[in-house]
């Protein structure tokens, strides 16, 4: 059964079709390239699954059952989670805290809660380690590399057992060495039988690590098909419109 599935989805704001008529669906444990130029409707598809904007036609199915979302809080409710380019980390505090940032757990009984932070360390530890990073919970996140950050935003979204990752552009501005890192993060993820949408422009990462890549041009879907039968060389001629449709 697919965790997510859309059908005829399309977004137009005014005049501006943004979306036009896209079907897709994602299984469990797997991880989709999504690709294309800027303005070829990625992030408008991307941010209705993720509850920022309301389909204008079509339907979104999770777990065959109709998914109406009004905002993004409903969407981490049924386990959509959206790991931002810009992270949304604070710099000043732990990678445990930044984990547990508006869900914080407490202890104690009425008004003489206090934060446990003995449990928040542990559980977040357990996380990272499910991650195989190397990223410490009482490490501090404005001393941490592009990848260890990564993997605080990452761990976020498994605190709420998530059940598709929405991540935009992982893999931008980070060295080679921290950008293998976070590709193994999103095997690991896949390992879990957690969905990732990998939304990149790096073409040899998701060759590297995506099952499928979907390629959108002018709102349109015009490929979608396996790694294994595609090629970079495709990809590219389809991103920029040298090739209509994906064979």
């Amino acid at each position: 059964m697919a965790v997510l599935e859309l059908t005829n989805i399309s977004k137009h704001f005014g005049a501006i079709q943004a979306v036009n008529d896209v079907s897709l669906s994602i299984e469990p444990g797997e991880v989709v390239g999504l690709m294309g130029d800027n303005g070829a409707g990625k992030s408008t598809l991307v941010k209705m699954i993720a509850g920022n904007f309301r389909p204008s036609h079509g339907t979104m199915r999770m777990e065959d059952k109709e998914l109406i979302l009004h905002k993004p809080v409903e969407a981490r409710q049924h386990g959509i989670e959206i790991v931002h380019q810009d992270l949304a980390l604070c710099n000043n505090l732990t990678a445990a805290a930044n984990v547990y940032l508006g869900r914080e757990l407490r202890r104690g009984v009425g008004p003489f809660r206090i934060l446990d932070y003995a449990a928040m360390y542990k559980r977040a530890g357990h996380i990272f380690a499910e991650l195989k990073s190397e990223t410490r919970p009482r490490d501090l996140v404005k001393q941490m590399s592009g990848g260890q950050r990564q993997a605080v935003a990452i761990a976020r979204t498994m605190l709420s057992q998530a059940k598709i990752v929405l991540m935009d552009e992982p893999t931008a501005a980070i060295s080679v060495r921290q950008v293998a890192e976070v590709l193994n993060l999103i095997r690991n993820l896949r390992n879990q039988g957690i969905a990732v949408v990998l939304i990149s422009h790096r073409m040899p990462d998701v060759f590297d690590v995506a099952d499928r890549v979907i390629v959108m041009r002018r709102g349109r879907k015009v490929a979608d098909k396996a790694i294994a039968s595609s090629s970079p060389e495709e990809v590219t001629g389809l991103i920029t419109g040298a090739i209509e449709q994906a064979a």
